[in-house]
């Protein structure tokens, strides 16, 4: 699909494909360009998000949704007792493009749309796009201590293609225990069997507090925006210059 034709997506909203046996509920951050025109969630080529419910035994078969979901995907995943959402129902070309502010007002929408459905568990997939929504700065990977409209809240981590410490079998493997808290019908050769490859933590920190973040411009971005003094050195190298664990 050309940037031109795809362009034309931006700002659209994609429908949440949630159900009344939702179980768990995951949140993606804001639909994709290539999504908003598809009308299927996850579907940029190049999303580890369906390869990752497959190979953690979610989802009984591999879905491709790069050019839609047929009818019998969404059933399909709706009989699993999965749901997608995003906090941010605009579409845009990057995560990044979107705003502190309507990510504080996509977490409200999600809080609202956990109180209707009442799901098992519910699962943002992005740390950092969760620490801005639900203003907890020093968030980290797993179950979170507080829940969500009373329903147990984990953030696991995105299955963007950018996300480049992540494997399809890291991402399984967060998945999985998701599925396992809500109570998903798990083939028993998935359950645990490859939790030695669960990444627990991203891997760029911040090199002036204790601060990690899933990719190195989300650092940069952190230093220019709560570490002033360093704004100027910051702003003068790549991403990828600035050190990291």
């Amino acid at each position: 699909m050309r940037r031109a034709e795809l362009e034309a997506h931006r700002g659209r909203a994609v429908d949440d494909l949630v159900g009344p046996g939702t179980r768990l509920l995951l949140v993606g951050i804001n639909p994709s360009l290539w999504t908003a025109a598809v009308q299927a969630h996850f579907a940029r080529p190049g999303n580890r998000f369906w390869p990752a419910l497959h190979r953690a035994g979610i989802l009984e078969r591999d879905i491709d949704a790069s050019q839609g979901l047929s009818d019998d995907d969404r059933a399909h995943v709706l009989a699993r007792g999965v749901g997608i959402t995003n906090l941010v129902n605009v579409a845009t070309a990057r995560a990044d493009e979107l705003t502190p502010a309507q990510l504080r007002e996509g977490g409200e929408r999600l809080r609202r749309l956990v109180e209707e459905l009442q799901p098992a568990v519910v699962a943002v997939l992005g740390l950092t796009a969760y620490r801005q929504a639900f203003r907890r700065p020093k968030a980290r990977l797993g179950r979170q201590p507080d829940d969500l409209a009373g329903v147990p809240l984990w953030v696991l981590p995105n299955p963007s293609g950018l996300n480049a410490h992540e494997t399809v079998d890291s991402l399984a493997a967060h998945y999985r225990a998701a599925a396992e808290a809500a109570g998903l019908p798990l083939p028993d050769a998935a359950r645990g069997a490859t939790r030695e490859s669960m990444v627990s933590e991203p891997v760029h920190q911040c090199p002036y507090c204790e601060l990690r973040f899933d990719y190195h411009n989300e650092v940069k971005h952190h230093i220019l925006t709560d570490h002033p003094d360093h704004a100027e050195v910051a702003a003068s190298v790549e991403p990828h210059e600035l050190p990291h664990t």
